[in-house]
């Protein structure tokens, strides 16, 4: 998802209920993105609950940070010791979502997970340009040069998978392994957009994202549709009280490729780095098309671990098998 706009702090206070987010989607839009979005909040609701008290223990676990970089503080949370692992989250969600894989790996590992910005603890500009792509992997710079410096293994999620992919292209010197979650990469995605009719239509979301009436019309409950753990989602909802909804959706009004979509004329930096993409195939938002040609884009072994049982949000759909693949991934590369 390839892009910024300024936005006003929103509160998302007093909203409770997730079970009428598909009436809010459906009367706000119509035909086939009313359709997408519906399967998007009702059809994912897959999630593993984890016990309670293994969530707390994590949190307690933890030692938080901030660092500043192009403007903005950003926040992460870290444990364990070893060769560092990053991870970082997408839309809309926050640095938690990784708890599982985290507390997975950190046995042997460090691992760290940051909030971007506009999200949670992060600092939330609303103006355009500080959703620059260049900044964004200047975020992730600045909070690896404050674990003690690169490369990591980098993982990301959504919009966090697209900067991780940028990361690799632009700055391979960070990166010693990408890992993403179901995200294609920024120029194989491009290509399913423009080839793809079903990815276009996926995508039709997307214009109502950057419509002027997202920001007043999209509300706490909308945001938080998807999570299914009773004990994430308080936290979960604290974090997207803590956050600015007019900032996250800068990155769909500044990244995501634009209408009339067509394929990207500049060439790809080629990725380096060994590559892991996991995909939940029941994802409505980002299509299994766009894996497509994914080896293109890479000078490394690449490895692609595709579920038919997960959705958009397969770090919870299969915490454990996620957290699985990426321990031997990393082992044998």
């Amino acid at each position: 998802m390839h892009p910024s706009y300024p936005l006003n702090a929103l509160s998302f206070t007093g909203i409770r209920n997730r079970k009428s987010t598909p009436t809010f989607f459906t009367r706000l839009i119509s035909g086939t993105a009313a359709k997408t979005l519906l399967a998007a909040t009702t059809g994912l609701m897959m999630g593993v609950q984890a016990q309670a008290g293994d969530l707390a223990e994590f949190e307690e676990s933890v030692s938080h940070h901030t660092v500043a970089t192009s403007g903005a503080k950003i926040h992460y949370a870290q444990k364990g010791s070893g060769e560092t692992v990053l991870f970082i989250h997408g839309f809309p969600d926050h640095w938690l979502t990784w708890w599982q894989q985290m507390e997975g790996l950190s046995s042997d590992h460090r691992v760290a997970a940051m909030d971007m910005r506009g999200f949670n603890l992060s600092d939330q500009p609303t103006a355009p340009e500080a959703y620059e792509i260049t900044k964004l992997i200047a975020d992730v710079d600045a909070v690896i040069q404050d674990l003690g410096g690169g490369p990591v293994t980098l993982v990301g999620h959504d919009w966090g998978g697209f900067v991780a992919w940028n990361v690799a292209m632009q700055r391979p010197d960070l990166v010693t392994r990408l890992a993403i979650v179901n995200i294609p990469h920024p120029w194989a995605l491009a290509q399913a957009l423009s080839s793809d009719p079903a990815q276009a239509e996926a995508s039709q979301y997307v214009d109502f994202f950057r419509s002027p009436a997202a920001v007043k019309a999209i509300t706490r409950e909308q945001v938080s549709a998807w999570v299914t753990d009773p004990d994430f989602a308080i936290r979960h909802d604290q974090a997207m009280e803590r956050s600015n909804l007019d900032a996250m959706l800068n990155y769909y009004r500044v990244l995501y490729p634009q209408r009339p979509y067509s394929p990207y004329e500049t060439p790809a930096l080629k990725i380096t780095a060994p590559t892991l993409v996991a995909f939940g195939t029941q994802d409505p938002y980002l299509l299994v098309s766009g894996l497509n040609s994914t080896w293109d884009y890479v000078d490394a072994p690449v490895t692609l671990s595709v579920w038919p049982d997960a959705g958009h949000f397969a770090q919870h759909d299969q915490p454990e098998r996620l957290t699985r693949v990426l321990r031997d991934w990393i082992a044998a590369n």
